[in-house]
């Protein structure tokens, strides 16, 4: 097993969650809060936009198993990526998409997703690359959202999760 970590922010960070986990390959993920200005942030601070942080989930996923450009074109698939500081109902800086690496050799496949994903978009991308400051995970009741309250508000399309399911077949 290759372990490696992304970190990608898109919006409200349990759809995202619930999203890739859905991936084969996907080890394990784990909601937070990144690249802001303040440690340990709680949710309450992050939602009055004033420490930085943008909801994230941190991704390990195996990368014999799953490549991260297939990662980063599903992620795509649940963010409209030209909006600035909103997904779906969901508005604060807090709810910004961002790609974040902690390893400068992810750079160069991250930036060819981007310029793919630019040429079908008239509008300019609004996600941010940058690399990982911080990550502070959420409090426990944000882990898992999504499976232990399969009702709760999720701005990712419901037929998406079982896209991300299929999307990564395992090779015969």
């Amino acid at each position: 097993m290759d372990k490696r970590t992304i970190y990608l922010a898109g919006g409200c960070f349990w759809g995202t969650e619930h999203f890739v986990k859905q991936i084969r390959g996907v080890v394990s993920t784990q909601v937070g809060y990144a690249n802001g200005t303040t440690e340990r942030p709680t949710y309450r601070e992050v939602c009055t936009g004033t420490t930085g942080h943008a909801e994230t989930v941190e991704v390990i996923y195996d990368s014999s198993v799953l490549d991260l450009k297939l990662l980063l074109e599903l992620y795509f698939m649940t963010i409209d990526p030209t909006s600035l500081n909103r997904q779906g109902g969901d508005i604060g800086t807090q709810y910004r998409t961002g790609i974040y690496y902690d390893q400068e050799r992810d750079l160069p496949i991250i930036r060819e997703a981007l310029a793919e994903l630019q040429k079908k978009h008239r509008m300019l991308l609004r996600i941010e690359c940058k690399p990982i400051k911080n990550f502070y995970p959420a409090e426990d009741y944000h882990q898992d959202y999504l499976e232990a309250n399969p009702g709760g508000y999720c701005h990712v399309s419901l037929d998406l999760f079982e896209y991300a399911r299929k999307a990564n077949p395992p090779k015969p």
